[in-house]
């Protein structure tokens, strides 16, 4: 395989910021990236972005658990789509911040493991910086509020390049979460910044402060 030449081992992620994107569109550009990345052909990339309504459905069938009927879904314009990534079914809309890494994990010396860990590390720091405190819970990927989940995460490694990644709830409607049990866990409330401090952030800026922490913890040594 011929890997990027060594004067990129020392750079940070490239950051491209998709603004308002449909997530078909999205999925398709993490498998050409993802393709890309193993052949060595661009650096560690992360695309960040606000998506229209949709709901997606993870690998693990027994947690994919929709409460509402695919037509109903259609008729409110939420997209339904099934992908292969971890975890199990959520949703996405405007006012919530999602990012995709694109990492080569052998050439940063992370196992998945760890690699997860970074993500949530990096979504804590981000809520605290908006003013909620949120922590892991061990053996549930995410970030809780008490008992309420605030961000969610689901990742895929093929051939070590990660893509799929962490979606973190800032302002966004959280109604679309009653169409389905999210990551299938019964009885689980959703909640967002805006939820918990009353506070409504800007996305440009909030976007700013992840692209800081993305810098900051996925920079290659």
């Amino acid at each position: 395989m011929n890997y990027l030449p060594k004067e990129h081992a020392n750079t940070v992620p490239r950051i491209i910021d998709c603004g308002l994107a449909d997530y078909r569109e999205v999925l398709a550009r993490q498998h050409e990236l993802s393709e890309k990345r193993r052949l060595g052909e661009i650096p560690d990339t992360v695309l960040v972005v606000e998506h229209y309504p949709v709901i997606t459905l993870g690998a693990r069938r027994s947690a994919n658990k929709l409460l509402a009927e695919r037509a109903d879904l259609a008729r409110r314009n939420i997209d339904v789509v099934e992908i292969r990534r971890g975890g199990g079914t959520t949703a996405h809309n405007p006012g919530q911040l999602v990012f995709y890494p694109i990492l080569h994990l052998q050439e940063l010396g992370l196992g998945i493991g760890e690699y997860v860990r970074k993500l949530e590390i990096i979504g804590i720091e981000l809520l605290g910086q908006l003013g909620v405190c949120s922590e892991q819970r061990k053996g549930l990927a995410g970030l809780w509020v008490g008992d309420k989940k605030i961000a969610s995460v689901g990742v895929r490694v093929s051939r070590f390049v990660t893509h799929h990644g962490m979606a973190i709830n800032i302002r966004n409607d959280l109604s679309i979460f009653e169409a389905l049990i999210p990551c299938g866990l019964e009885g689980v409330e959703m909640t967002s910044v805006l939820k918990e401090t009353g506070k409504r952030p800007s996305m440009a800026g909030v976007k700013k402060r992840l692209f800081s922490l993305l810098r900051k913890h996925m920079g290659k040594a």
